[in-house]
């Protein structure tokens, strides 16, 4: 039996359970952080809650005898990422580390990228007074004492520290071109926040900033660890998982 634990929660990692799940010879094991209420649940078993650090990884890697750990956490989700470089080497267990590729700027658009949601908050109210601030609730406290006014959304209601004028916005995607105008226009958001996310299901907002001529301040995403290289899609990470199968057994065959 070959053990496959994918870290997740993202689109990504339900759709790499979903490819593996229901294989002969294998047991897939999505694991998610807990950290949003009602989430999407992937195909086959699902674990939730963290490990306890690189350590407590390690430790349940070797406890469960899993072959290969997919990452296909959130592109800045770095803690987890760097834990499951760490733990794997420990215990002597494959990674394959799934990232999505970022956004890219295109004609029309007013994009000013920074290193962190400091350097974003910083920026953002000397391009407008007005901020749509979508960047999830864990940032949410550097922009706590910024003077604008913010619409903020969020999947789940976020913890204070908070700015002090601000509308909650609790919603999830995907978000449609249209939805993301009528926020944006009822709102009358003068700049948008964002993390380089990628994927499909939030870029919505930057094609209607474009459109409505609002000023983007984009956080890069924090680096990968040292001799990671990650695959882009959920087709090369099966590919690299088929691949090691072949070298290890049957387990991850179809």
């Amino acid at each position: 039996m070959t053990v496959v634990l994918v870290l997740g929660g993202t689109t990504e990692g339900r759709a790499v359970a979903a490819a593996l799940d229901g294989r002969t010879g294998l047991r897939v094991v999505s694991s998610l952080a807990g950290r949003v209420g009602n989430p999407s649940l992937p195909s086959g078993q699902v674990r939730i809650g963290g490990f306890g650090g690189a350590a407590g990884l390690a430790q349940w890697l070797r406890d469960e005898r899993v072959d290969v750990v997919v990452d296909a956490t959130h592109p800045f989700a770095s803690a987890m990422t760097a834990n499951a470089a760490t733990a794997c080497a420990d215990a002597g267990v494959e990674l394959v580390v799934l990232r999505r590729p970022g956004w890219t700027a295109g004609p029309g658009d007013r994009w000013h990228r920074v290193a962190s949601a400091a350097g974003a908050a910083a920026l953002a109210p000397m391009l407008g007074d007005r901020v749509f601030l979508t960047t999830g609730r864990g940032d949410l406290a550097a922009f706590a004492h910024v003077d604008a006014a913010f619409l903020i959304r969020s999947v789940d209601a976020p913890d204070p520290p908070l700015p002090r004028e601000r509308e909650i916005l609790l919603d999830r995607g995907p978000f449609t071109l249209d939805d993301e105008l009528a926020v944006m226009r009822g709102f009358d958001a003068r700049v948008l926040v964002t993390k380089d996310s990628g994927g499909d299901a939030t870029a919505a907002k930057l094609t209607a900033a474009r459109t409505l001529g609002v000023p983007v301040v984009m956080i890069d995403r924090p680096p990968l660890p040292g001799g990671v290289t990650p695959v882009a899609t959920v087709a090369d990470a099966v590919h690299r998982l088929d691949g090691l199968g072949r070298s290890a057994g049957p387990g991850l065959r179809t």
